[in-house]
Formats: structure tokens, C-alpha cells, sequence
């Protein structure tokens, strides 16, 4: 497929969660599986930040969510009620334990249903997305400046009542 922007590089990711997730809206996703690779633009993210009762780093580190305490860059996937792999990628610097998840590419929403359109598993956790030859992101040069919605997190009904008002989700205003 020919390239539609340039690599992403590491700097990129090393911000806070909710500058990153907003930051994501627009960039093309990139998977390559199989020789083939597939570009998918994000339409749809979730911060989860330091001293955040609804992040999985909240309280501390586990095997399960040690690649959000890697550098910001790094992928996170995770199994989510058995059925669905559910894809973030670490923001910050190392030991933050900070990230965004990813809920929308193209017209697709939700969470679990991109990792399936995306052929993503968890054989991508760890994976360095500046460098990873399997997963990417990409500039999107041919958008113009999009207008973004923020809204309340999704299913974090166990969070503390001032996390559960952030607004932490971004989405691209159709």
C-alpha cells in the first residue's frame, strides 16, 4: 500500500494521556500482517492517566499491564470479559503507567470490534510503535484539521466520582 504519511516518532508519545488521546484523532493506524499492510485512521480514544482511579496502573504494576509503565509508544493489548483483545498504547515516559486506548478506527466504534477489523492480538503487546515492524502509526497529510467532541469515559463505573467526569474521550465530530 503506498505510504500515506510519515512514521510517527518517539517524542510524539511522550506527553501526558489526555494530550495523546486527543492528539491520535486523525493519525493512521498501521498493521502489517501477512505481508500485507492495512492503514486505518483513529476516530475514537480514552486517556487513562497517572493517579487515575479508572486506569489499570492505579494500583501499580502487574505482569497484565506492565507495557503501560514502558515508554510512551508502547503497545498494551489486553483480554477484556475473555472475549475481546482491546488495544492502547503507553503514553509518557517509562514508569508512569499512563496510556490511551484505542475505540474508533474509520467508521468502526468500540473497542473490541477494531482489534478484530485490525487483526490485532496480544502477539503486538510490547510492540514499540516508532520502531515495530508490524504496527505503526502514520501522519494523515490528506486531512484538513478535524473538530474533535469530548465526552465521559465509557464503562468505568468503579472509578472514583471526579475520574468518571473527565473528559477523556475523543472523537472525531462527524
Amino acid at each position: 500500500m503506498k505510504s500515506i504519511g510519515s512514521r510517527i516518532k518517539e517524542d510524539f508519545f511522550i506527553c501526558d494521556s489526555e494530550i495523546l488521546a486527543e492528539k491520535l484523532i486523525g493519525k493512521y493506524l498501521c498493521v502489517h500482517i501477512n505481508g500485507k499492510t492495512s492503514k486505518f485512521m483513529i476516530s475514537e480514544t480514552e486517556a487513562y492517566g497517572i493517579n487515575d482511579s479508572a486506569c489499570h496502573c492505579y494500583k501499580g504494576r502487574t505482569k497484565r499491564n506492565a507495557p503501560m509503565f514502558c515508554k510512551g509508544g508502547t503497545v498494551y493489548i489486553y483480554l477484556c470479559y475473555g472475549l475481546h483483545e482491546i488495544a492502547n498504547i503507553a503514553a509518557g515516559k517509562e514508569n508512569e503507567g499512563q496510556g490511551v486506548m484505542i475505540r474508533g478506527l474509520d467508521n468502526t466504534f468500540g473497542p473490541g470490534k477494531i482489534t478484530k477489523l485490525a487483526g490485532i492480538d496480544r502477539s503486538f503487546n510490547y510492540e514499540y510503535l516508532p520502531t515495530s515492524l508490524t504496527i505503526w502509526l502514520e501522519e494523515n497529510l490528506t486531512k484538513s484539521t478535524c473538530k474533535i467532541e469530548k465526552f465521559k469515559r465509557i464503562g468505568i463505573g468503579y472509578a472514583v466520582q471526579q475520574d468518571q467526569d473527565k473528559l477523556w474521550r475523543f472523537r472525531i465530530k462527524n
